[in-house]
């Protein structure tokens, strides 16, 4: 992934089971306290690698470490689907059954369009169009009515404009996208943002709009931005204003679980730096509806604050692996 940070096997070490074995899903918690942030709307999983963390330090006697790592587990963060491996259709199952058991909403994330990433860190994807078609299809039956709020493919629309994705296949990802918000759509409590990236990877808004209307997103509830980055709060509004003044008013959402600090300098020797497991970043607004301002939808934790973007430094994890030593440097800085 050329600008975002590594997305590849996120969260199968939670849900999937794609990179290492997934522990067994918890039971659905019919009445999960109110995350940090105050926010009653959006579901936080019970047994979430942070919560995970927090119950293992202190059960060494690491109680500050604990606290401030609970800034992450009590928060509610995004669930991504990134294969098709068996027992996805459980997963997200029970993931929606919980939530609406609790009276949250679900966010969730489909990341298995074909040639996904371009082969870099988060490489992989669906093996052809059918494969996804089905696979989609299913995601989308079983999310049915939610409540939830789906991110769409993530990177999908900027590899495309960058060149990475181009002819034949390009136009078959923008069919697959448009068709994947179609499906979500059919749930009448089911909200859908296709992705964007980011400010500091597509400049030209315009193309960045004409992509995303090609893909569908004047059938999906608007867009998303920074998902799995570190680009400003700030960066992203005006950013998503300029896309959505292109659409006719479309809403947004901001990934904001990371980037508290704003983005790493990019150093030329090692760009990847700037957006791979980058030292110094911190949390970012904590997710709500609330953000008090017009088309911006949400703040969400889209990417899992604590989740490798891949192994680009010498003691970093693979991509989507828990690291509880970068969970931390998060919480308190």
């Amino acid at each position: 992934m050329r600008k975002l940070a590594a997305l590849g096997c996120l969260a199968t070490i939670v849900v999937l089971g794609g990179c290492t074995p997934a522990p067994p899903d918890p039971a659905p918690d019919p009445s999960p306290g109110p995350s940090a942030s105050g926010s009653p709307t959006f579901y936080v999983e019970p047994d979430a690698p942070a919560l995970r963390q927090v119950r293992a330090w202190e059960a060494q006697g690491r109680t500050g470490d604990a606290a401030a790592l609970r800034r992450i587990a009590d928060e509610p963060n995004a669930v991504w689907f990134a294969d098709a491996n068996p027992g996805y259709q459980n997963r997200v199952r029970r993931l929606i059954t919980a939530a609406r058991t609790a009276g949250r909403t679900a966010v969730l994330v489909p990341y298995w369009v074909p040639q996904r990433d371009c082969g870099g860190h988060s490489g992989g994807g669906a093996p052809d169009a059918g494969a996804y078609r089905a696979w989609i299809a299913e995601l989308a039956t079983i999310v049915g009515g939610g409540p939830a709020i789906v991110v769409l493919e993530p990177d999908a629309v900027p590899h495309v404009l960058d060149g990475c994705v181009t002819g034949e296949a390009a136009r078959e990802r923008l069919t697959l996208l448009r068709e994947a918000i179609t499906a979500f759509k059919r749930g009448d409590r089911v909200r859908v943002y296709l992705d964007a990236g980011h400010p500091g990877w597509i400049s030209d808004v315009d193309r960045v709009a004409a992509a995303l209307g090609e893909a569908g997103v004047h059938d999906a509830d608007g867009f998303s931005l920074n998902v799995s980055n570190f680009e400003t709060t700030e960066a992203n509004v005006t950013y998503g204003y300029a896309i959505s003044d292109r659409l006719g008013g479309k809403p947004f959402v901001i990934d904001t679980s990371r980037n508290g600090n704003g983005p790493a300098p990019v150093d030329e020797r090692d760009t990847e730096g700037h957006w791979c497991n980058p030292p110094g970043r911190a949390l970012g607004p904590a997710p709500t509806e609330d953000t008090g301002r017009p088309r911006v939808d949400a703040y969400l934790w889209v990417k899992r604050p604590g989740e490798s973007d891949g192994a680009c430094l010498p003691d970093a994890p693979p991509a989507g692996q828990w690291w509880p030593e970068y969970a931390l440097g998060l919480a308190t800085n």
